[in-house]
């Protein structure tokens, strides 16, 4: 709380220069919370959902304070390392775990009140790290750094088999296959990969495996029933108030009484996407997908308009590996409650910021016009002067004497 007030009162009376850029992102992010909060005036459950809706309004305070802020590659960088570093923690210490026990044990995430707590909502996080690893460790010039990133990235996804979520072991997989597509060495990739992952799965015990074959099986699994009727129970109650929902926290008996099959098996969403179409009906699940799609959209423009330049491919390569942790997001979070979870929108304000700064440097190579080096992205050539040709104009002339 003392640093959110000083980096707030900072922006507000120091010389930070903090600026909030309005593109389609940015008020995405702000229309957004404005829909939670008026689904919250019409709550059914308003006790459980005013707690809520204060934590999640400051998710989306902090991602527009992190969009008015970040300027420079150098401080998407330092948001990056501050994620990774925050959740990879775990994933090396749960890699650590799974190899100690010999995967026998569940990997948990950290304790107390958190969306990453339980083995679901940190496996879905790893997996989100993973590509941003990655980029990190081919961006970087020091090879005790890579050496650090990739062999987090290899415990984080033996964490993520650790964790014993079936969720988390699909999206690992997209993410596999979505690292081999977007590779830049495929042929390694596939190496590495065709190495790895049979290694990883060897070192799992037999009741992992057995719970991951179940995926297959789910009308005997009590706990895919669960998720199944409360995934009805949104839907219904979805239908019967299209446009508000049911407000933060809809997960009580009276609720389920109401709307579910099964009136008597209470759960939370365990779904992004039934989380939010249950709790801020139809309207809130069409600003959260729209925010998806311009974000994705993002992704693939700063992919292809900066793949042949060489001075700014690092924002390609970042475009991509975010790709990939949209990826990992959108799979895993089909079965996580992880809908508020601030990491994703920091990865979006992160992407915001990125193609803002691909943006001024096109805009201002286009017109020719002096310019600054916008963060690391400058060159020595960036801050020379345009110089303009000299005038040509004869010099004066006496006519009374002849011309030499």
């Amino acid at each position: 709380m003392v640093i959110g007030l000083v980096t707030i009162g900072a922006m507000l009376f120091g010389r930070s220069n903090a600026r909030l850029t309005f593109n389609a992102t940015t008020v995405l992010l702000i229309l957004l919370p404005l829909w939670m909060t008026v689904t919250s005036i019409y709550a059914l459950e308003p006790e459980l959902a005013y707690p809520r809706w204060k934590e999640v309004m400051k998710v989306f305070l902090f991602a527009l304070v992190a969009s008015a802020l970040i300027r420079t590659r150098q401080q998407v960088e330092a948001l990056l390392w501050v994620l990774i570093l925050s959740v990879g923690f775990y994933g090396v210490k749960g890699g650590i775990f799974t190899l100690q026990f010999d995967g026998a044990y569940r990997v948990y995430g950290p304790t107390g009140e958190s969306y990453i707590s339980d083995n679901n909502g940190i496996s879905v996080a790893l997996v989100m790290m993973i590509p941003l690893m990655q980029y990190l460790g081919r961006t970087s010039r020091h090879a005790w750094t890579k050496v650090g990133l990739y062999s987090a990235m290899v415990l984080s996804g033996i964490a993520v088999l650790g964790s014993h979520s079936r969720g988390a072991f699909v999206a690992i997989a997209a993410i596999c296959v979505f690292m081999l597509l977007k590779s830049e060495r495929k042929l390694l990739a596939a190496i590495s990969m065709a190495f790895l992952v049979p290694v990883a799965l060897g070192l799992m015990p037999d009741q992992w495996t057995s719970r991951m074959e179940s995926i297959t099986s789910h009308e005997q699994d009590a706990s895919v029933q669960g998720r199944l009727n409360t995934w009805a129970t949104l839907f219904n109650l979805a239908n019967d108030r299209p446009l508000i929902g049911g407000g933060f926290e809809p997960y009580t008996k009276r609720v389920f009484g109401i709307y579910a099959p099964d009136p008597l098996d209470v759960h939370s969403a365990h779904s992004i996407y039934f989380q939010i179409l249950g709790e801020h009906g139809y309207v809130g699940l069409a600003l959260f997908i729209a925010l998806g799609i311009v974000a994705w959209s993002m992704t693939i423009g700063l992919s292809r308009g900066t793949r042949t330049r060489g001075e700014v491919a690092w924002a390609g390569s970042l475009a991509r590996a975010l790709q990939i942790s949209f990826v990992g997001y959108a799979v895993g979070g089909l079965f996580v409650n992880i809908a508020y979870w601030e990491v994703i929108y920091f990865e979006i304000i992160v992407l915001s910021a990125v193609h803002s700064l691909i943006m001024k440097r096109t805009e201002s190579n286009a017109v020719g016009t002096d310019s600054k080096p916008i963060g690391v992205l400058g060159n020595a050539n960036a801050s020379m002067k345009r110089s303009s040709p000299p005038l040509c104009i004869p010099p004066a002339t006496d006519s009374r004497r002849p011309m030499k």
